[in-house]
């Protein structure tokens, strides 16, 4: 198991560091938005400050929920139930856990829960 939480420790750490530079990039954006004028939705250069601001907002979103993955994968690997599927109790396949070590169902169960 030294392995595995190797592993997910090292994925949490590069979750952790993608964060900070998408938590930066939105305050950028933020901060962006401040000095220039308000009503950008018929900016002819692109993108909406405010759609920029939701893209960031949603990729942070999905950071902070991967990293609670993580941080929930390691709590099982500690109470030695890391690799058994949460919903069905059954092992879950060492090759999904190669590709997604932080999955906690079984190839299965989580295409039943979509």
């Amino acid at each position: 198991m030294d392995d595995v939480r190797a592993r997910l420790m090292a994925e949490q750490a590069e979750v952790q560091r993608r964060l900070a530079d998408a938590a930066a990039q939105f305050d950028e954006v933020v901060a962006a938005s401040r000095d220039t004028n308000a009503d950008d939705e018929h900016d002819p250069e692109g993108a909406t400050i405010a759609f920029e601001r939701s893209q960031l907002a949603t990729h942070v979103a999905h950071l902070r929920a991967r990293l609670a993955e993580v941080a929930a994968a390691l709590e099982r690997v500690d109470d030695e139930g890391y690799g058994v599927c949460v919903a069905c109790g059954r092992a879950i396949d060492p090759e999904r856990l190669e590709i997604r070590p932080a999955t906690r169902m079984c190839v299965a169960c989580a295409a039943r829960s979509r």
